[in-house]
C-alpha cells in the first residue's frame, strides 16, 4: 500500500502561480511512475501531467503544456507540480497518483482560479 499527501492548493488569479506537492509513504520502492489527475465539477477526471520515477521522464497534457512542470524527489518521494500562468479553466480538485501496476490516490487539493 501506498498512502499519498496532497499539499499547495488554494486561490489564485488568472496569470498567478501556484506550486503543488505530494508525499508518498509506504511501499514506494515499486513506483513506475507518478503523476496529477485533476477533475472539475461535473467533468471526468482528467491526466494532466506524470514523471517516471527512475528516469524523470515527464509527459503532460496538452492544455498544460509550456505552463505547468512536474518534478519528482527520489529521495523525499515527493512529487510536485508547478503550475504557472494558472486559467479559470484550471479549476479543479487535482489528486495525486502513483502507478505500481495498481494506482493509488491522494485525497486531493482544491486549486481555484478566479477571473
Amino acid at each position: 500500500q501506498v498512502q499519498l499527501v496532497e499539499s499547495g492548493g488554494g486561490l489564485v488569479q488568472a496569470g498567478g502561480s501556484l506550486r503543488l506537492s505530494c508525499a508518498a509513504s509506504g511501499r514506494t520502492f515499486g513506483t513506475n511512475s507518478m503523476g496529477w489527475f485533476r477533475q472539475a465539477p461535473g467533468k471526468e477526471r482528467q491526466f494532466v501531467a506524470t514523471v517516471t520515477w527512475r528516469g524523470g521522464r515527464t509527459t503532460y497534457a496538452d492544455s498544460v503544456k509550456g505552463r505547468f512542470t512536474i518534478s519528482r524527489d527520489t529521495v523525499k518521494n515527493q512529487v510536485y507540480l508547478q503550475m504557472n500562468s494558472l486559467k479559470p479553466e484550471d479549476t479543479a480538485v487535482y489528486y495525486c497518483n502513483a502507478n505500481q501496476g495498481v494506482n493509488y490516490w491522494g485525497q486531493g487539493t482544491q486549486v481555484t482560479v478566479s477571473s
